[in-house]
């Protein structure tokens, strides 16, 4: 290799290489191949059961004066294959029939059982050369191949080789030449020490022998090289000795063939396959009729198939450097990727730097001097107490946070049959609603409660109502709740700034129907965290992760500066899908979170929210698979229409795509479903953008968690914490890998803290029923 470069003037180049190694190897990627046992009289030491690449690249290092990218490891066959494949599109067999015989075809992903993912094909490199190893052939093997077999030097192993290649056919027929002599049917009985020697009458012999014109001539010549004087006759059954041999062989290289062309033709399932076989090998180009009667033969076999033979004039060197170039193409596309997710992908001083910037602006929201002007807002609740379970009744909830709002009847029992029962119904609200005016919205939301109290057949009773209402509002009292701004989708007119309790009472008024007490307005988060308060007295945090992200916690009195009052604690809804609306996070943010975010309908707003949460990740992962199909690295760089559509890209498909036990096949159904055309290697490459998104979404959350809990543990100034997450939301409860790469997080950030995390079973309608239960056995021991 030195001298070539050396000759060529390339020593100071790094080029990729193409390494055609025509031995039995086991192939774990394109440039790892460990040789499973030397063939063609190869044996050379410390070699079987290593890599070849790196002992190659070894070798390299040793030597120091040149430097080579090692790409692909191909077998000839393979490589053959490729030479021949790049003129003639219909090639998917290799063949090569010389010293050694090998071959090899395109195979279904989905009947390779070694290798993962179901989609395209891949080259299989058969070793036909050990078929008959078992056992299954010694019906057709003769004397002559056993005894070859046992002289070799790997007795037992290749005997389909043994009977076709090359490497043994002149010693089938010195083997028989020996034999006949030694019966006197031959050389008048008499033989030479020069025909008992092993090797001496080689392959190319045979084919000089079956010449047409000259074959007869040929023996003479060479049986009296190995010091026989043979007749007329000797020279008639040699020449036909030769052809017995040949033919043999050229046929059960035939029916070989047959059986690869039978399968390529089921796989396909076609009536007629047309197909092409490169071929390599010095018998088949240099013996005179051999090529003839394997095409004879195999059109004999398989006359339902139109097979062209191209004889590969290159050699298998040019296919190596087509696997190379392709392999580099390929290589160079995965760097692209690479690259461009390396962004989504954050190292622990990064999640440390957001923790701590997390931690400011929760000072800066509780602070009474910074709250204004503080993007975390860190919003009073004036839900100061827990469950203590004397709570009892029964109470309304109502939980308005999505696209689906829900009513509830909530049972809350005390005593020996503590306990809640719930009662419920669903309803949705459409995009109409969400976006016209306020009035249309409330009316919508009093209609839903008429329907669900004459569902419960309680039409006309007056109960206490607790209201969830999932939007960032700022609240003076327990019942009272000024919208802020509008979020997730939401834009109804003439609601921002006004009081949602009291825009709640109006609708009701205007129905006549019935009255109700509402008693407090909370934030889904604060409802999430008092429905797992009720069955564990350590939860203090509350965290949603659905199609929005928020988180409340329980912060002591005197630190909430924009209330009065030092005692006790109070939960403060902390709004953190703000987070980073001040360019706080920039250096975390990618050109895809930007694009999503210009492209909202709240463009600057919510930042942290549009990193994490279900209504963007999908949009996130769509804008990179149009990033990377714009950069032919995926989808052979054709978009389809549906996949410029916004939104459509749900992120329900990540957590359906990220699914341990999901084929890829079904990962192929849902990019069907957004109709792009997708191979098995798009298939990955999709799965891989969608890992890298969601866990960078579960590590921010983490992040974001590690802040309030370590605040928790410094406000008591205690050395360790033992605290629970109420925790809600559809991409925590559904998408597979969140919950873990969250909770790992946290434990890495946060080590002084013991937390634990608790799925809220009940939503946070039960929590806001709940905060009603509570504020009412409060409001009813101050009036006692």
């Amino acid at each position: 290799l030195a001298n070539f470069m050396e000759e060529l003037h390339i020593k100071d180049k790094k080029l990729p290489l193409g390494f055609t190694f025509s031995f039995p190897c086991h192939q774990t990627k394109l440039d790892e191949s460990i040789l499973v046992s030397w063939t063609k009289g190869f044996k050379a030491t410390g070699v079987e059961g290593n890599d070849i690449v790196s002992l190659l690249r070894k070798a390299i290092k040793k030597r120091g004066d040149f430097d080579i990218d090692v790409v692909a490891v191909v077998n000839d066959t393979v490589g053959t294959m490729m030479t021949c494949g790049y003129d003639d599109h219909n090639c998917e067999i290799g063949l090569i029939i010389g010293t050694g015989t090998n071959s090899c075809y395109m195979e279904e992903m989905r009947h390779i059982d070694l290798v993962e993912g179901d989609e395209g094909r891949m080259c299989i490199n058969m070793e036909w050369g050990a078929f008959g190893d078992d056992g299954s052939l010694n019906d057709i093997r003769t004397e002559f191949d056993c005894e070859i077999d046992m002289g070799s030097l790997n007795p037992g192993k290749q005997l389909f080789e043994k009977m076709i290649s090359g490497m043994y056919m002149g010693e089938l027929v010195r083997l028989i030449l020996v034999k006949m002599a030694k019966e006197d049917l031959l050389f008048s009985g008499r033989i030479t020490a020069e025909l008992l020697t092993t090797g001496h009458f080689e392959t190319g012999f045979v084919s000089a022998i079956e010449q047409d014109k000259e074959g007869t001539q040929k023996a003479y010549e060479i049986l009296t090289k190995l010091g026989l004087e043979p007749s007329h006759e000797d020279c008639v059954a040699t020449h036909r000795i030769c052809q017995i041999v040949s033919t043999r062989s050229s046929n059960l290289c035939a029916a070989a063939l047959a059986a690869v062309l039978q399968r390529i033709k089921e796989n396909k399932g076609v009536e007629r396959l047309r197909s092409s076989i490169g071929v390599d090998g010095s018998v088949y180009k240099k013996h005179p009729h051999f090529a003839k009667r394997l095409h004879k033969t195999v059109r004999r076999l398989v006359p339902d198939c139109d097979v062209r033979f191209i004889r590969s004039e290159d050699g298998s060197g040019k296919g190596a450097a087509m696997v190379t170039a392709v392999a580099h193409r390929l290589a160079a596309q995965q760097k692209t990727r690479r690259d461009i997710l390396q962004a989504f992908k954050l190292s622990y001083e990064q999640l440390l730097m957001v923790k701590k910037k997390m931690r400011i602006e929760m000072e800066q929201g509780l602070r009474k001097e910074s709250h204004a002007s503080a993007t975390v807002k860190m919003l009073p609740t004036y839900v100061c107490a827990t469950p203590d379970g004397t709570e009892k009744g029964d109470f309304l909830a109502l939980d308005l946070g999505g696209t689906n709002f829900r009513v509830l009847l909530v049972r809350v029992r005390n005593g020996m049959r503590r306990g809640v029962e719930m009662h419920h119904k669903i309803y949705t609200i459409s995009p109409d609603i969400m976006q016209g005016t306020g009035e249309e919205l409330f009316d919508h939301i009093v209609h839903c409660i008429a329907d669900f109290l004459e569902y419960m057949g309680m039409k006309g009773i007056s109960l206490p109502l607790g209201f969830t209402f999932s939007f960032p509002c700022r609240q003076h009292n327990l019942d009272e709740g000024i919208l802020l701004k509008w979020t997730k989708g939401f834009q109804a007119s003439g609601c921002e700034g006004e009081d949602v309790v009291n825009l709640l009472k109006e609708a009701i008024h205007r129905r006549e129907e019935f009255d109700l007490d509402v008693v407090a307005v909370v934030n889904d988060t604060v409802g999430t965290m008092m429905t797992c308060g009720y069955d564990d007295p350590y939860c203090e945090v509350g965290l949603i992760v659905g199609t929005g992200s928020n988180a409340c916690y329980m912060e002591e009195m005197h630190n909430v500066e924009v209330v009065e009052g030092e005692e006790g604690k109070m939960c403060v809804n902390m709004e953190w899908g703000a987070f980073g609306d001040n360019d706080c996070l920039e250096e975390f943010r990618t050109d895809f979170d930007r694009t999503v975010d210009e492209l909202s309908l709240n463009p600057g707003k919510q930042r942290f929210e549009k990193m994490i949460s279900g209504l963007y990740l999908g949009e996130i992962v769509r804008n990179i698979l149009i990033d990377f199909t714009k950069r032919g690295l995926l989808f052979r760089g054709r978009i389809s229409e549906r996949l410029k559509t916004r939104g459509i890209f749900e992120t329900k498909f990540l957590s359906q795509i990220e699914s341990d036990c999901l084929a890829l096949l079904q990962v192929r159904a849902i990019l069907q479903h957004l109709g792009l055309e997708s191979t098995c290697d798009d298939s990955i490459i999709v799965k891989e953008v969608c890992t890298v998104v969601a866990r960078r979404a579960a590590q921010l959350c983490g992040a974001g968690i590690a802040a309030v809990v370590d605040k928790i543990r410094e406000n008591r100034s205690l050395d360790s914490l033992r605290v629970t997450v109420g925790v809600d939301g559809t991409l925590y409860k559904l998408h597979p890998h969140f919950s873990a790469v969250m909770q790992k997080t946290v434990k890495e950030l946060s080590p002084k803290c013991d937390v634990a995390f608790l799925l809220s079973e009940d939503g946070s309608g039960k929590g806001a029923a709940l905060i009603t239960a509570v504020a009412c056995r409060i409001r009813d021991a101050g009036q006692r």
